[in-house]
């Protein structure tokens, strides 16, 4: 809304200094203290709020250490990251922007689901929303998704060419395509018309197949991750840079020509988004550090995975998802490997044995004794480190 309202005055009035909203590292910049600033005053508002509706989070009794601490911390703080993202996206980012309404929509259609979930969970007194209904909720996201990547008219990417009227100038050719990157390729351009052949002219079909499968597999992925304070939402601040990072360098076409990247326009407007995302993130953390004093719930896990999911989608970046998200994927493997390899060893020989301590994999440190914030600072350094592999495939190929 500011922007629209300070480019109204800057063409009408001229008015001195609007100008300064027409650049995106400056309203990335105010978009990411903007958030922090509403994490960190309206977070302890929140938490007594909470408390005072007995949104109090169930401890599961697993036999860890330091459970007991944590009974009585409020949960569904994933409300606070919620209006923490969209008050400075409503009113730094362009909404007029296809990529801005699609994450605004998957930020509240995500949030609503965990948030029922987590209602469900504490007013009823169940296990929370059915497991049927939330893979529902997330493939309808996906598929919403999916769709609008495919045909809607802005989504393309661009390429320069020479002009044919004079070959020193370049003109722009906007392709509608469904090109993603490959990493660590020299050519690293992957059509999904070829990929999906097979199905003639509704290769489009398998792309939107794809959508859907990362969308619930990283919103479920942020969800196992958060276990242990500050873990999902220290992780997923990591991702959320390295996303803004790629949004950035590919919304640029000086810097995209020159990386030989994907050229995808209007794309800038992305880097707004992702930085009022590690804003709240950070914000969340200053009150979700161990001693947590609130728990984001599936309200925030929910949230924070699902915006990742599309962000890397739109950002032509999935392919990497299995790294810069390598937490993520880790985590969800222990929980695959744990439970099938009982019921294998069960099936084998008539007794169940596991091949970790507890799952997921924190959970397994912590049965070693490693202390809960030592586990949450080493899954962050190897998040950085994921991150800086990330970013090392913009020119290693």
């Amino acid at each position: 809304m500011l922007y629209h309202l300070f480019h109204y005055l800057e063409q009408t009035f001229n008015l001195p200094g609007a100008s300064v909203f027409e650049y995106i590292s400056f309203r990335a910049g105010t978009a990411a203290v903007l958030s922090l600033l509403i994490g960190l005053f309206f977070g302890g508002k929140i938490i007594r709020l909470l408390k005072s509706w007995h949104c109090i989070e169930k401890i599961r009794t697993l036999g860890l250490e330091g459970q007991e601490e944590k009974k009585g911390t409020p949960t569904m703080g994933g409300l606070l990251i919620l209006s923490s993202i969209l008050i400075p996206t409503m009113l730094l980012a362009r909404l007029d922007n296809i990529y801005i309404l699609l994450l605004i929509f998957t930020a509240l259609w995500m949030g609503g689901i965990g948030f029922i979930d987590d209602y469900i969970k504490l007013k009823k007194g169940k296990e929370g929303l059915n497991p049927r209904l939330k893979i529902i909720g997330q493939v309808v996201c996906g598929l919403i998704a999916g769709l609008i990547l495919i045909f809607h008219e802005d989504v393309v990417i661009r390429n320069l060419m020479p002009s044919e009227e004079n070959i020193s100038l370049w003109e722009h050719l906007d392709i509608k395509e469904l090109i993603t990157t490959i990493p660590f390729v020299k050519d690293n351009e992957l059509n999904y018309m070829k990929v999906f052949s097979f199905l003639g002219e509704y290769y489009w079909i398998g792309y939107l197949g794809l959508v859907v499968f990362i969308v619930s597999a990283v919103s479920n992925g942020a969800n196992i991750v958060d276990g242990l304070d500050g873990l999902a939402a220290g992780s997923s601040a990591i991702i959320g840079l390295t996303l803004a990072i790629f949004a950035y360098l590919s919304g640029n076409i000086i810097f995209s020509d020159y990386l030989n990247i994907i050229h995808i326009p209007d794309l800038g407007e992305i880097v707004i988004f992702c930085a009022a995302f590690v804003g709240a993130c950070i914000g969340f953390l200053w009150y979700n550090s161990y001693p947590a004093q609130i728990f984001m719930g599936d309200t925030g896990s929910m949230l924070l995975g699902g915006l990742i999911a599309i962000v890397s989608l739109i950002v032509r970046k999935e392919l990497l998802i299995p790294v810069f998200c390598g937490i993520f994927l880790v985590e969800n493997l222990s929980v695959l490997l744990q439970v099938g390899y009982f019921k294998y060893s069960r099936w084998k020989t008539g007794t169940g044995k596991r091949l970790l301590l507890m799952a997921p994999w924190h959970h397994h440190f912590q049965q070693k004794g490693v202390h809960e914030s030592k586990i949450v600072l080493r899954f962050w350094a190897i998040g950085i480190l994921l991150a800086v592999l990330s970013l090392v495939t913009l020119k290693v190929r």
